[in-house]
């Protein structure tokens, strides 16, 4: 019923008038998560740029709580006039609809998918005293099942699911789930020797990997990181190929804006992650760019990972609720 509403609303837009002057005012940027994570990084560098592209300034607005569900039904209920727009994450857009037993909106009916400009990759972490490698990581699982305990940000975020799709790609390993409260915790405890692994992403575990403080031992993407260049690829290190997890990051308006005002956010977003000096300042933060989705494609891209996750959210049993 409420999308209904939505569509009813933007049915009575002077729908020609606002795509030709669009955007008349400063803009709101939703992002679901507090300040200072990688989200809320991503998010504000592309809202300091986009006014090169738009002609009016980007705000944005942290609101936070219920694993990133707040914020973004908030971005769902915005007036479909292309003032407020969603800066959302694969946790919201991707695992939220696979792991809520009462989802408050549909990453896919309740939004328009505007374009995903990068993702923060995931890497597998562990003690040196562990293992150096992660043909090693995956010998000592084998060896003790059920003794090793890696750590993640909460039951359901996307790293506790990325390690679980590793868990299971390499043959089903016997690995418990500690979950915290926040990355910081994890990590702390990874290197406090009260956890033997952690998934995390490339930007928050590589200062730890060069003091030596934790090993690195692969990183979920197509190719080596930039930022790790002597880390190897979980392809690489264990031939399975196409094993690929990174916290995609997505730009997604609500139902019912003009199709020509999201084209419009679309092509400055994309014009955007086309400059040079930008994409370096971002690689340099740890981030893996892509920026070149198109509106349809970019929806493609959200319904694929719904379906690459479901099977292993199902299997966890986990719940956002």
């Amino acid at each position: 019923m409420r999308r209904r509403h939505l569509l009813l609303g933007a049915a009575a837009l002077p729908v020609p008038a606002l795509a030709q002057s669009w955007p008349d005012r400063p803009l709101r940027m939703i992002v679901p998560f507090p300040p200072g994570g990688a989200t809320d990084v991503f998010a504000r560098r592309l809202a300091a740029k986009l006014p090169q592209q738009l002609g009016q300034s980007v705000v944005v607005e942290n609101r936070a709580g219920a694993a990133g569900a707040i914020g973004t039904l908030e971005a769902a209920r915005a007036r479909p006039d292309g003032s407020s727009f969603l800066f959302g994450t694969a946790s919201t857009l991707g695992l939220y609809p696979l792991l809520s037993e009462r989802p408050q909106f549909d990453p896919l009916r309740d939004f328009q998918a505007v374009a995903i400009p990068g993702a923060a990759t995931v890497a597998i972490a562990a003690r040196p005293a562990v293992a150096e490698t992660l043909e090693a990581l995956v010998r000592a699982a084998r060896e003790r099942p059920g003794r090793l305990r890696y750590g993640s940000p909460g039951s359901g975020s996307y790293l506790h699911m990325s390690f679980e799709y590793f868990k299971r790609e390499a043959g089903r390993l016997d690995i418990e789930h500690v979950p915290y409260r926040g990355s910081g915790p994890a990590m702390a405890d990874l290197l406090g020797g009260h956890l033997d692994a952690i998934s995390d992403t490339v930007a928050t575990t590589i200062a730890h990997h060069r003091e030596g403080r934790a090993r690195m031992l692969a990183v979920a993407s197509a190719q080596r990181s930039p930022l790790a260049p002597d880390v190897p690829t979980v392809a690489e290190a264990l031939g399975l190929a196409g094993f690929e997890a990174a916290v995609w990051l997505a730009v997604m308006l609500p139902q019912g804006v003009p199709e020509a005002v999201r084209n419009r956010l679309a092509e400055a977003v994309n014009a955007t992650m086309r400059d040079p000096e930008f994409r370096a300042e971002l690689e340099g933060a740890g981030f893996e760019l892509y920026g070149r989705l198109d509106p349809d494609q970019s929806a493609r891209f959200i319904a694929a990972e719904q379906e690459k996750w479901r099977p292993i959210a199902q299997a966890t049993g986990a719940r956002l609720d």
